[in-house]
C-alpha cells in the first residue's frame, strides 16, 4: 500500500508541475509557423486542407471563441488534450498489469521529452495521440470481451485519428497487423461490432479523400510523393542517435526491451501492445532510408513509443536499482532540457544570443518586430493597402499577429515545399505578380532570410518582374542579423512606364566570422552589389554607429561565382571591399556589427552582419 500511495503521489505532483510549466511557456513563446498557418486554416474552417485534415484548425479556432485571442488561447485546447492522455496511459496499464504499475507507467509518461512536451505547440500530434491511446485502450479491452460500448469506443478513437494526421494510416497498419499476428485478433477481426466500429473509422477519411479527389491529389501527392526522395540514403541511420535523443538513451532502450519481451507473452493484450508498438518503431526506422530529411521527424515514433508505455514498469523491475535510478534520472534530465530549450526560446535575449548560429529557432523569431514595422508603415500609407507577403510563413505569421487570415502571399518555394501552396490558391491568397491585387497601394514584406545568399538576387529580379520598380525598403533587422524583412511601400500605380528596377543591396562579410573575438584594430572584408546604379560607398558600423568606411571596387570572385550573367550590377567583378576598423577607444565586449550600403542612386540600407566581442588590449 505505501508503494501504491509513494508512486501516486509522486505521479500527481509531476503531471501538476509540468501541466503549470506548460501553460505558462505556452503562453509566452511565439507561435511556430506551422501553428501561425494551422490558425489561419482555423479562420477558413474547412473538413480538410491541402496540407492536413480539420481537426487541428477546428481546436485552435475552439481555443479562440472559449478563452479570446492570443497565444496561449490558440494552444489551450493542445494543452488540456496533452494534459489528459498521462491519465489514460494509467487507465490502461492499472487495468492491464496492476494498480502500482500504473503510477509508475504515469511518471515514464510524463519523463518521456517527446511525450511531455505535447501541447507546447498546437500542432495534430496531439490529436493523433489521443486518437492512438483511445484505440489502445479501447483495443486492449476487447480482449476480455467486445461490447458495444468498446466498440464505439473504437469508432471514435479511429475517427479523432483520421481527421488528425494522414500519419495516422501507420498507426491503424501496425494495430491491425498485430491483430492478424494473433489468433485472438482475428478472432476480434470477425466480430461484427468491431468490423462496424473499423468501417466507420474508415469512413472519417472521406472528407481528407474527397478534398484530393476534388484538388488533383495535391495532399497525397505532397505526403507520399513530394516530400520523399524515395531512394536508398545512409541517413536512415541518425534514426538512432536523434530518438536516443528526444527519448532519452535508457528510456528508448526500456521500450524497445518491452517490444522485444512481451512479444510472444501469453496475455493477448501485452502481446498486443508489444507488436503495435514495435511495428510502428520498426516501421519509421526502417522508412528513414528512403524518405524526407529536410524536414523534422523524430517526432514520428511517438505513437509506438505510447503502446509501450504500459509495459514500461514490467522491464525496469527487471533492472538493477541503480540502473533504475539512472534511467529516471536521465528522463528527468531530458524533459529538463527540453522544457528548458522551449523556455529559452521564449526570451527574445536568448534568441538574439544564438542569432547567426545553427541553434537560431527562426521559424520562432522575429515575428513580433516585424509586426510593429508592419503597423508602423501602415499608419503612413493610404487607407486601404493591402499587404502582400514573401511566403505562408511571413503571410500566416503577419495574419496572425494583425487578425487578418487574409493576407496575400506571392509564390515561393517554401509554399511548395510545405504542402500550403494548393491551399493558398483555393483561399484566392497566392498571387504572381502586381497584376492579380489591381492598382491600389500595396506593402510587399520580403524575406531573404528564407533564400540562400546564392538564391537572392534571382528572388530580388523576380520581385521588379511581377510589381515593376521598387522603393528603397525600410530594413528590420532581428537578432543581429539572425532574420532580415525588407518592406516596400508601392505607391498606387497611375500607368506610367516604370523604371529600371532596382534590386536591394545583396552583401557578405568573409571576415570576421559571426561571435568572433577580434583584437581593438581587426579587419573587415567582403563584398556588395547592387543591381543596375551599383554601390557607391561601404561604411563598417557597431552597434549601428559607423566606425569606419570600406575601400570599394576590389576584386572579389565569389559573386562572380554566384551572379555573373544575372547581376546587373556595373562593377561586377570588382564589388569587394576592405577596412581596417580601429576600435581601441571602445572598451572591450560585444558589440553588433553591421554594413551601412550606400547605393548608387544614394539610397541606403543598412546590414546587420551578427555579433563580435573586442578583447581587451
Amino acid at each position: 500500500m505505501r508503494g501504491r500511495i509513494d508512486a501516486k503521489a509522486v505521479y500527481v505532483t509531476l503531471w501538476a508541475a509540468l501541466v503549470l510549466a506548460k501553460a505558462v511557456i505556452a503562453s509566452r513563446l511565439p507561435l511556430f509557423v506551422d501553428e501561425a498557418f494551422y490558425w489561419q486554416e482555423g479562420r477558413h474552417l474547412a473538413w480538410a486542407y491541402s496540407d492536413l485534415p480539420g481537426l487541428t484548425a477546428w481546436l485552435i479556432r475552439s481555443g479562440e471563441v472559449l478563452f479570446g485571442d492570443g497565444m496561449l488561447a490558440v494552444r489551450t485546447m493542445f494543452l488540456l488534450v496533452a494534459a489528459l492522455l498521462p491519465w489514460l496511459v494509467v487507465r490502461i496499464t492499472a487495468r492491464e498489469v496492476g494498480e502500482r504499475e500504473a503510477w509508475v507507467a504515469g511518471c515514464c509518461a510524463l519523463l518521456l521529452p517527446l511525450f511531455t512536451t505535447l501541447g507546447l505547440l498546437a500542432l495534430p500530434d496531439v490529436a493523433m495521440t489521443l486518437a492512438t491511446v483511445i484505440c489502445l485502450d479501447a483495443m486492449t479491452r476487447m480482449f476480455k470481451g467486445v461490447t458495444h460500448g468498446v466498440a464505439l469506443q473504437l469508432a471514435l478513437g479511429l475517427a479523432i485519428g483520421a481527421l488528425s494526421h494522414y500519419r495516422f494510416i501507420a498507426v491503424i497498419g501496425a494495430g491491425c497487423l498485430a491483430l492478424l499476428l494473433l489468433p485472438q485478433g482475428r478472432v476480434l477481426l470477425r466480430d461484427p461490432r468491431v468490423l462496424v466500429a473499423l468501417a466507420f473509422g474508415a469512413a472519417a477519411w472521406i472528407p481528407l479523400l474527397a478534398w484530393n479527389i476534388e484538388n488533383a491529389e495535391a495532399g497525397l501527392r505532397f505526403q507520399l510523393v513530394d516530400r520523399h526522395p524515395w531512394a536508398l540514403h545512409g541517413e536512415g541511420l541518425d534514426f538512432i542517435p536523434i530518438q536516443a535523443a528526444f527519448v532519452t538513451p535508457l528510456l528508448l532502450v526500456a521500450l524497445l526491451s518491452a517490444a522485444w519481451s512481451f512479444r510472444d507473452d501469453a496475455r493477448a493484450s501485452i502481446r498486443f501492445l508489444a507488436l503495435a508498438g514495435g511495428v510502428v518503431v520498426l516501421g519509421f526506422f526502417v522508412l528513414g532510408f528512403v524518405a524526407d530529411t529536410e524536414r523534422v521527424s523524430f517526432h514520428w515514433p511517438l505513437p509506438g513509443y505510447v503502446a509501450l508505455l504500459p509495459l514500461l514498469p514490467l522491464v525496469l523491475m527487471r533492472w538493477p536499482l541503480w540502473l533504475r535510478g539512472l534511467t529516471w534520472a536521465t528522463a528527468a534530465c531530458g524533459v529538463l532540457l527540453m522544457f528548458g530549450y522551449y523556455a529559452v526560446v521564449s526570451m527574445p535575449e536568448a534568441r538574439e544570443r544564438t542569432a547567426n548560429t545553427k541553434w537560431y529557432p527562426q521559424n520562432f523569431s522575429g515575428w513580433g518586430e516585424l509586426a510593429d514595422a508592419v503597423r508602423t508603415m501602415q499608419a503612413e500609407m493610404p487607407a486601404g493597402t493591402r499587404i502582400v507577403a514573401d511566403n505562408f510563413k511571413v503571410g500566416a505569421e503577419l495574419g496572425f499577429a494583425l487578425g487578418d487570415p487574409g493576407i496575400h502571399v506571392l509564390e515561393h518555394a517554401l509554399n511548395r515545399a510545405h504542402g500550403r501552396a494548393p491551399q493558398l490558391r483555393l483561399w484566392g491568397l497566392e498571387i504572381t505578380s502586381r497584376q492579380d491585387l489591381g492598382d491600389g497601394p500595396l506593402l510587399l514584406v520580403a524575406s531573404p532570410s528564407d533564400k540562400k545568399l546564392s538564391e537572392l538576387l534571382d528572388r530580388y529580379q523576380r520581385l521588379c518582374t511581377g510589381f515593376g520598380a521598387l522603393p528603397s525598403p525600410r530594413v528590420v533587422d532581428v537578432d543581429h542579423g539572425g532574420k532580415r524583412f525588407l518592406l516596400f511601400a508601392l505607391a498606387e500605380r497611375t500607368g506610367e512606364a516604370d523604371a529600371a528596377c532596382v534590386t536591394p543591396a545583396i552583401a557578405h562579410v568573409n571576415e570576421p566570422v559571426p561571435d568572433a573575438r577580434v583584437a581593438p584594430r581587426f579587419t573587415v572584408s567582403g563584398w556588395a552589389i547592387k543591381d543596375v546604379v551599383g554601390v557607391d560607398r561601404v561604411a563598417v558600423t557597431l552597434d549601428g554607429r559607423v566606425v569606419a568606411e570600406a575601400e570599394y571596387g576590389l576584386d572579389d570572385e565569389l559573386p562572380g561565382q554566384f551572379y555573373q550573367g544575372r547581376s546587373k550590377d556595373p562593377a561586377l567583378p570588382r564589388v569587394g571591399f576592405r577596412v581596417e576598423v580601429d576600435a581601441t577607444d571602445l572598451p572591450a565586449g560585444g558589440y553588433r556589427l553591421g554594413l551601412e550600403i550606400t547605393g548608387g542612386d544614394g539610397s541606403v540600407e543598412s546590414l546587420a552582419i551578427g555579433r563580435v566581442v573586442l578583447r581587451s588590449e
